[in-house]
């Protein structure tokens, strides 16, 4: 898919930065912006000259609100198809997408509701505005919310805090989010973007085939009873031993210098 029309792609230098772009409607997300997303995501995934992703929304008000209600709404019976074929579908990007081990920072500058939340728990780690609020809505719609957003809460977080969440539907804030261990900081509205860059300088500082595969240990050993996960090598990091950066970073620690990282 070479044109987005309901997302931004950018890439600059190892970073690509994926922006929900229909602020008119809060970055409610309706199918064919889904399919941009999931689009967006594996370009992050397969291209190794992308070392992070980061994911926000424009506006000031909402990183996203979730399903278009209204665009459904107007579909009808349509809906019903479309929400099947979503759900069956492969991947599904942020939402549902498993393989891609490169870190994923959500940037939460407002509104992170419905499948909104479920971007952001597709995310390793979040930075939020301190207006953001959080949350899946979806029961007080008659709607159910995706299992995606509910079987990743009741893994993320103490079981009486995601059923808090699922049960009652109502938002939480930003602050709130990060007491239960949801959002990793929440900084003023106008320190969101130096924060965002922060994060990104402290995760290049590190190697990147490194990092994915310790991500890559860290989300399929959860699948794994504790001493079959410790006693597992997971295939990328045959990668990191293979790598010239392995030889790099000791290297650089004894020239007392910053490590000039290759990625491969």
């Amino acid at each position: 898919m070479a044109h987005y029309e309901f997302i931004r792609y950018e890439q600059r230098d190892h970073v690509a930065t994926v922006t929900l772009n229909r602020p008119e409607v809060l970055n409610a997300i309706h199918p064919p912006m889904a399919e941009e997303l999931a689009d967006a995501w594996e370009r992050i995934r397969d291209d190794a000259s992308v070392w992070v992703g980061v994911l926000t929304g424009s506006g000031a008000r909402a990183f996203c609100a979730g399903a278009d209600l209204k665009w459904r709404a107007e579909a009808g019976e349509a809906a019903r198809s479309h929400n099947r074929a979503e759900a069956s579908g492969a991947a599904r990007g942020f939402q549902r997408g498993r393989d891609c081990y490169k870190p994923l920072l959500a940037v939460v500058n407002g509104y992170a509701v419905g499948g909104g939340l479920e971007l952001v728990l597709g995310c390793d780690l979040v930075v939020a505005a301190e207006h953001a609020q959080l949350g899946l809505p979806e029961a007080r719609r008659g709607l159910l919310a995706d299992a995606g957003g509910i079987h990743k809460l009741v893994r993320l977080l103490p079981w009486s805090a995601a059923m808090q969440l699922i049960l009652t539907g109502e938002l939480i804030s930003a602050e709130e989010a990060r007491r239960i261990g949801l959002v990793n900081q929440v900084v003023p509205a106008e320190g969101l973007q130096t924060a965002a860059e922060q994060w990104v300088e402290a995760i290049l500082a590190c190697a990147p085939l490194a990092l994915q595969a310790g991500k890559e240990a860290a989300v399929r050993g959860l699948d794994l009873p504790l001493w079959e996960a410790v006693n597992t090598r997971f295939a990328l990091a045959e990668r990191v031993y293979e790598s010239a950066d392995f030889v790099e970073g000791p290297k650089a620690f004894t020239e007392k210098r910053k490590p000039v990282w290759k990625g491969k």
